[in-house]
């Protein structure tokens, strides 16, 4: 798996500065859950990248955490307590040296998922964060986290993310 440095040449793109993600220092908690971005995130070795067809139209690459990466690698199901999944996202650009080819455009969000079972036991044991520019987006958009993931992906242990190997 590649490091954080390295993310961006593995979703095919251009470089974006880190600091585009969020901001160096402490981010506040999701409201609902309480859920806040990792400070070490960017160490984190990837999963997989993705890309989130209209209308969104954006390219995103999912890290995680040492607990994540040896869920998946061991095929465990479900994930263990301590796993923590982030996703960012960015908007979908074509290339301007490279017809076929798409990079990074603007950051949209920082996601994290944090699974700890008694906690938030009530969804799945999963808490849920949504970030732009390093800030919660409100309430209302945090209350439809869990029920995405239930309708979709409960037999995944409402995850989403396969592993890239």
């Amino acid at each position: 798996m590649l490091p954080w440095k390295y993310l961006p040449l593995a979703v095919g793109a251009v470089a974006l500065p880190a600091a585009a993600l969020i901001p160096p220092h402490a981010t506040p908690a999701s409201p609902i859950y309480g859920v806040t971005i990792p400070d070490d995130y960017r160490q984190w070795e990837m999963i997989a990248p993705a890309q989130e067809a209209a209308p969104l139209d954006e390219l995103r690459a999912t890290l995680g955490n040492r607990t994540a990466l040896r869920a998946y690698r061991e095929g465990t199901l479900p994930f263990p307590d301590g796993t923590v999944l982030v996703k960012l996202a960015w908007k979908h650009v074509p290339s301007p040296e490279f017809e076929s080819a798409s990079i990074p455009g603007a950051a949209t969000t920082v996601q994290v998922m944090v699974k700890d079972s008694k906690r938030y036991a009530a969804t799945g044991g999963w808490g849920f964060g949504r970030f732009v520019n390093g800030k919660p987006v409100d309430e209302a958009q945090h209350e439809t986290c869990f029920t995405c993931h239930q309708s979709l992906v409960r037999n995944h242990d409402f995850v989403f993310t396969r592993y890239a190997p």
